[in-house]
This record gives C-alpha cells, structure tokens and sequence, in this order.
C-alpha cells in the first residue's frame, strides 16, 4: 500500500494523463489514433483515482480529511471534465465551458495538492 501511497507515482500519472489528454484532444475526432489515445487515457484516469485514494488514506494520518476529501473530490471534476471535452468535442458539440471548468478544478486540485503536507511544497 505504501508504493501506491506515492505522492511522485499519483504525480506522474496525473502528468502523463494531462499530456494524453492535450494530445487527444488536438487530434482530429474520430481517427484511429485519437480512439486509441482517449483509451490509453482512460486507464490512467483508473491509475489516478487509485493513488489518489491511496493518498487520500494517507492524508488521514495528517488529521487533514477535509481538505484531502476537497482535493480527491477535485481531482475527480478534472477527470470528468477531460472526458466530456473529448466525448463532447467526437459528438462535434461546443466544449468551451468544459474547457474552462477543466482550467479551474485543475488549479485548484493543484493549489491542494501541493498545499498539503504530502505535497511537493512549491507553494510554501
């Protein structure tokens, strides 16, 4: 549990994620590629969300719950909002709000994650 526990490992995941994520978004909507891409970013969505919980446990330790829940919680709006601008974008409808509601609980699960003790510390 303590190498899921890994605050480098769930980085690297979400950075990975972020990078397949721009990549398929600025594909064009319905190759191969782009298909093949949104799937290999869905299995980092799970790789994610299981550091992240795994984090999230740790955090207890910390008496920090809340603010771990805020950011496991955040976390999880920037992963839908990534997928509704790929599904919505191979739909061919407008993403311009998911686009920016995707900039914001970024920053903000961002802010969290590096605000809190197991962070980084880029914020101190």
């Amino acid at each position: 549990m303590d190498f899921l526990a890994s605050t480098h490992l769930h980085i690297t995941t979400w950075v990975i994620a972020i990078i397949l994520f721009l990549v398929s978004a600025a594909m064009q909507s319905g190759t191969k590629g782009q298909k093949v891409t949104h799937m290999i970013l869905r299995v980092f969505y799970i790789l994610i969300i299981i550091t992240g919980g795994a984090l999230f446990a740790k955090g207890m330790d910390f008496n920090m719950g809340m603010l771990y829940g805020f950011k496991f919680i955040g976390g999880i709006l920037v992963i839908g909002m990534m997928e509704m601008v790929l599904v919505r974008k191979a739909k061919g409808k407008p993403t311009t709000m998911f686009w920016i509601l995707f900039a914001v609980f970024l920053l903000i699960t961002m802010f969290l994650g590096f605000k809190l003790p197991m962070g980084e510390h880029f914020l101190a």
